[in-house]
């Protein structure tokens, strides 16, 4: 049992640290401080991305593990030259007759990471089963990604000619990402339509996600889109970065509403239409810096992306990759997508 290992384990570093040299190295946190790209040890959903920082009188992280948003760790430490990240939420295990909880247990999982090198790490992530019985344990390695630069000047981009990625009569140049999922997209009337309906009874339908055969590096993408009541998708660009599209309209800013860089960047401001209506987005990417059009309104200006977000493709943030449009999570149609190639 991997649980059973740990606890000794943590001991004989203790150990090990009382016996180590004084000589050690004054800031053994400096190593690991910065951003890394993350490969994850699972078939599939393999990119994941890391920021580690030393605060005054703390260290701090967050991580992003293959789906969702960035989250802050709820602690960071250096153990014995390793960095050790640890997270958790509270779970509420037994109730009273009235539905108040009497037993609430608060279960933590675990990152330990090695240096490997000077911009390499390795590491294990530590999650134990609901019952706290063993553990699933999944290693991965991280790159560390190099420094952003000086935000470029927008106004020198130069453009090739654009391509017109959906030509409205059928899905030529688009393929199903998953290879076991089920398609909800189709063309009626010129619109390109996903509509992943489930069964009011019977076993949950597993609906794909629809990416462009050619890949991209930098561009400006136009896209016009319509979003039902209560519905979501995305636009990710170069597969990695993905530009919400939910009905966000009414509410408070974040970063998880329509036009966000899904939870690392908040609209400036709220552009949004009500469901139902036809939107527009302009969304120009240029040198890890992103600027969003939503409805006429700049909502997004030239800010620095600081990492891939949630079901990437990949944690590689300087190949070519696809635009892919996120179908496994409601209705959405789509009756315009055009890239403009940044040719500097």
């Amino acid at each position: 049992m991997r649980q059973k290992n740990f606890f000794p384990a943590i001991i004989a570093c203790i150990c090990m640290a009382t016996a180590a040299p004084s000589h050690a190295q004054e800031n053994p946190a400096a190593p690991f401080t910065g951003r890394w790209a993350l490969d994850l040890d699972y078939e599939n959903n393999k990119a994941g991305w890391l920021e580690v920082s030393q605060e005054d009188g703390y260290l701090d992280a967050s991580i992003l593990w293959r789906w969702g948003s960035v989250y802050p760790v709820d602690y960071a430490m250096i153990f014995v030259g390793d960095l050790l990240l640890v997270h958790g939420q509270d779970q509420v295990v037994k109730k009273d007759d009235q539905g108040n909880p009497v037993r609430t247990l608060h279960p933590v999982y675990w990152f330990n990471l090695k240096m490997d090198g000077e911009d390499r790490i390795t590491g294990e992530a530590s999650f134990p089963n609901p019952d706290g019985i063993e553990t699933e344990t999944v290693a991965f390695t991280g790159k560390r990604i190099p420094a952003l630069g000086k935000a470029p000047d927008t106004g020198k981009i130069k453009f090739g000619k654009p391509l017109n990625l959906f030509n409205g009569t059928d899905l030529k140049g688009w393929e199903l990402m998953e290879k076991n999922a089920t398609s909800g997209w189709t063309v009626v009337d010129g619109v390109l339509v996903n509509d992943p309906v489930q069964p009011e009874h019977g076993e949950h339908i597993s609906y794909g996600n629809l990416r462009t055969s050619d890949t991209f590096e930098d561009f400006k993408l136009e896209v016009e889109v319509n979003v039902p009541r209560g519905s979501n998708s995305g636009v990710y660009l170069r597969g990695i970065y993905e530009v919400q599209v939910m009905d966000s309209y009414g509410k408070a800013l974040d970063p998880h509403n329509m036009g966000a860089l899904y939870s690392r960047i908040t609209p400036l401001v709220s552009a949004e239409k009500p469901a139902g209506e036809w939107q527009t987005l302009e969304i120009t990417l240029y040198k890890r810096y992103l600027t969003v059009i939503l409805n006429g309104q700049t909502i997004i200006e030239n800010q620095p992306v600081k990492g891939v977000t949630g079901g990437a493709l990949t944690s590689d943030e300087f190949s070519p990759g696809p635009i892919y449009l996120q179908g496994d999570h409601g209705k959405v149609s789509y009756r315009k997508v055009t890239l403009a190639p940044i040719l500097n």
